[in-house]
């Protein structure tokens, strides 16, 4: 079976974000307000599993090994079932 796994990698509270600081900067100058701007990343992944459970183990591992840093990164994923 073949799946989609969208991960959302997010930095953790308390780390720095100089590319949200300077879109919030940005936006105050254009007038808008924004008490904070965050940036996250998010990767499509296409795979071959056996299983849903298959699936989410195989992108937790890719998370843990490489996409994500545990030190300053959370992260989400979703999947589902495609054809």
């Amino acid at each position: 079976m073949q799946y989609q796994a969208e991960v959302i990698i997010e930095l953790k509270a308390g780390m720095l974000d100089p590319e949200g600081t300077t879109v919030k900067r940005a936006l105050e100058h254009l007038g808008y307000e924004a008490d904070s701007v965050r940036t996250a990343k998010k990767y499509t992944i296409v795979l071959k599993a056996d299983d849903i459970h298959s699936a989410r183990e195989n992108v937790e591992e890719m998370c843990q090994k490489l996409i994500a840093n545990p030190i300053i990164h959370n992260y989400s994923v979703s999947l589902r079932e495609i054809e």
